[in-house]
């Protein structure tokens, strides 16, 4: 990662986010909200073997089997505000990575975000990821036409006002994912709750 994409993550990590899904509406959470009482590290948790770490490639495609998940993947990357951009709200809605965090099976956490819904267009890409449960696969498709395989070690729904910015972009060391959504109830404005899947390279 070169050192203005690692400032830039850094912002996002402490500055940080999210996300319109489906609503236009963004939220920026507070920099070190905790974690719930009783939640665990995601990258500390066992389950899944240990996988090297991949050359840097941009992702192009996400797959999710059990969720139906099969999309092409757009770059992202921060607005005028700071907070990192979010996908556009159109009718072949798909994921985006945020490009300032590692490609898919780099070590570090690698970010991609979704809608849950984009408006009068429906469901989006991400509307059933809090169905997602630990041991599920994740395949990201690279740019250099290797896929980088993911097994989900955890899924959480936070409030926005909680979002626990250190353990989804603080530094880990191995590869791991983390999609992005919103989840919980939907109010006029947007939904008030993330839904955020944690994953680690598993092959």
């Amino acid at each position: 990662m070169t050192s203005l994409s690692r400032r830039a993550f850094v912002t996002a990590a402490t500055a940080t986010l999210l996300t319109g899904c489906g609503g236009g509406h963004t939220t920026t959470p507070a920099a070190n909200s905790a974690a719930p009482q009783g939640s665990s590290t995601p990258s500390r948790q066992p389950g899944a073997k240990k996988a090297h770490a991949l050359a840097r490639s941009v992702p192009v495609t996400l797959r999710v089997p059990a969720i139906g998940v099969d999309t092409p993947v757009m770059q992202l990357g921060l607005a005028a505000d700071g907070t990192v951009q979010v996908p556009p709200i159109t009718a072949h809605d798909r994921a985006g990575w945020y490009r300032h965090s590692p490609t898919p099976g780099q070590t570090g956490p690698s970010v991609i975000l979704g809608h849950v819904t984009v408006g009068a267009y429906g469901d989006g890409v991400f509307r059933h990821l809090a169905k997602l449960r630990a041991g599920d696969r994740i395949e990201a498709g690279l740019e250099n036409g290797t896929t980088a395989t993911f097994t989900v070690t955890s899924v959480r729904t936070v409030v926005k006002a909680e979002f626990p910015s250190d353990e989804v972009y603080g530094n880990v060391d191995r590869p791991e994912l983390r999609l992005i959504t919103c989840g919980g109830t939907r109010t006029g404005t947007g939904y008030l709750d993330n839904v955020i899947v944690f994953a680690t390279l598993t092959g």
